[in-house]
């Protein structure tokens, strides 16, 4: 790996996991234990994610974007005992402190030794460097023992661990290295690839951390996405694989400058996935590079690759997220009941099997007997299949948003706004937006009397929200759609949104 300058090859990665490993397990962490991890990419995470699985432990992934209720619910829920925490982020961490079972916080500063730390906190460098007996050696079952808490939207308004087996990630990197690799030699033998994915996201932890470590790649490691410094990373380091959300390469594309005088066109392989990939922006970037982006689909329940548009195949479908990954069944099912298998071409709910899919939610029977039927992972979003096998995602069948690659459920900003006491009704749904594919706007009724405005409703969301989460729009209406019985009619709010955007694209045109 590289980090600003400093390289981490692989021995040396080995001796600091075992020293991770070792501090861990004389601070008490062993097989089963939660190890919240809440860093951005940096060595110190792949350090402590793979400190952590040799031990047997789980990693509890925590998105450092997350705010207090968010962080709380997480380390509540998994019980964490250790946290890893990027020293910006300590503060939301100390707030929380007392209502969670936390023994051992390890605070990571990149700039150098964190300050202000609590007594019996310590910076990763205190912490790895203990003088300590070396960690014991821990059997595992790949199959039963779980490696990661993925924490994903819930549509009850909370997150739900998804549970992931040792055995469900490593399939899941030799499944995409399988499909994906149409060429081995072309990566291995310390090439370089762009690390920029957040590894706390299942996407970029398997699909880049875990991917380069299987192949023997040099990751480049970028805490952040900035397009500049993205640019100059591609062109001083020509790495073969640049992996990425919709969001970065709209980014690129936006930049206006020539991405071939950066290099661009010397990456081997692009590709897509997070959210889905706009045809018009896939064929600008591929106009702009004179490369192929290749778009996949996956999520956090399938570790999180199920399909890919095959290199090999000569071509990426426009608007398909491609063939099933190997030793992967996919199926489209009737929505109504999902067990009717929908004829070709027909639209139903995607339902998936594979070695990758995940071992069940942690503490909810109920939501995994839900999602995981007979061995079928239904995912929730509505596909078509065509007559070659390529699938194709036209609809979500939950209310999930998609922001940028990440999965915001509308029930958890509601149950915000529902806080407010001027708040009498709320719903929340995604609207396009050509940045980010879709973000929030949230629909009040305010409490008879009530003066709230927008810009006081939006500054308390986003005290109690991830930056993404957070609505960036509200409109206040007198009443919303409701069904005979009561219920509100999100879908309602959500068409009509629709159709204002197309009506405002057509008046354009």
């Amino acid at each position: 790996m590289t980090f600003y300058g400093t390289t981490f090859d692989f021995a040396r990665l080995e001796a600091l996991t075992e020293k991770m490993a070792a501090s861990l397990a004389a601070r008490g962490v062993k097989k089963g234990d939660r190890v919240a991890l809440m860093l951005p990419n940096c060595p110190q995470y792949v350090v402590s994610f793979f400190a952590t699985v040799r031990l047997g432990a789980i990693v509890t992934q925590i998105n450092p974007m997350y705010v207090e209720r968010e962080i709380e619910h997480i380390l509540k829920d998994s019980s964490a005992g250790t946290i890893v925490v990027y020293s910006e982020m300590y503060p939301r961490v100390q707030s929380v402190m007392d209502s969670t079972s936390l023994k051992n916080v390890i605070v990571v500063d990149l700039k150098g030794e964190p300050e202000g730390l609590e007594p019996g906190h310590l910076s990763f460098g205190e912490f790895i460097g203990a003088d300590v007996d070396p960690a014991p050696r821990v059997e595992i079952d790949p199959a039963d023992d779980v490696a990661v808490f993925q924490y994903t939207g819930g549509t009850t308004g909370v997150s739900k661990g998804a549970m992931l087996t040792h055995r469900n990630l490593v399939a899941n990197v030799q499944q995409t290295l399988d499909l994906f690799v149409d060429d081995p030699a072309a990566f291995s033998n310390n090439q370089s690839i762009v690390a920029i994915l957040p590894f706390f996201h299942i996407y970029g932890l398997t699909c880049v951390m875990l991917f380069g470590i299987r192949q023997g790649l040099k990751q480049l490691l970028l805490p952040r996405f900035n397009p500049q410094e993205v640019m100059k990373l591609v062109r001083d380091n020509k790495p073969v694989l640049f992996a990425g959300v919709p969001t970065m390469y709209m980014a690129l594309n936006s930049s206006g400058v020539d991405l071939k005088e950066y290099g661009f066109d010397q990456v081997r392989t692009y590709n897509s996935g997070g959210a889905a990939l706009p045809v018009n922006l896939k064929r600008a970037f591929e106009q702009k590079v004179g490369r192929t982006l290749f778009e996949g689909y996956g999520l956090s329940e399938a570790s999180p690759v199920t399909h890919f548009n095959p290199p090999f195949a000569g071509e990426s479908r426009e608007g398909s997220i491609g063939v099933p990954v190997p030793s992967t069944d996919a199926r489209i099912v009737d929505v109504a009941t999902g067990t009717e298998e929908m004829p070709i071409g027909e639209s139903g709910e995607l339902v998936v099997k594979g070695p990758q899919v995940m071992k069940g939610y942690w503490k909810m029977p109920e939501e995994t007997e839900d999602t995981l039927k007979d061995g079928w992972l239904y995912t929730g979003d509505v596909a078509r299949m065509d007559e070659d096998g390529y699938f194709y995602v036209v609809d979500r069948k939950k209310d999930m948003i998609l922001v940028g690659g990440y999965n915001v459920y509308p029930r958890e900003i509601e149950e915000v706004l529902f806080e407010h006491e001027d708040v009498a009704e709320a719903v929340a749904v995604g609207v396009p937006d050509e940045y980010r594919g879709e973000t929030v706007k949230a629909f009040v009724v305010k409490m008879q009397g009530s003066g709230v405005t927008e810009e006081e409703i939006l500054a308390f969301c986003k005290e109690r929200l991830a930056p993404f989460k957070a609505p960036k729009s509200v409109e206040f209406r007198d009443e919303l759609p409701k069904s005979t019985v009561g219920k509100l009619l999100r879908r309602v709010l959500v068409d009509e949104e629709r159709a204002k955007m197309a009506s405002s694209t057509t008046s354009q045109s």
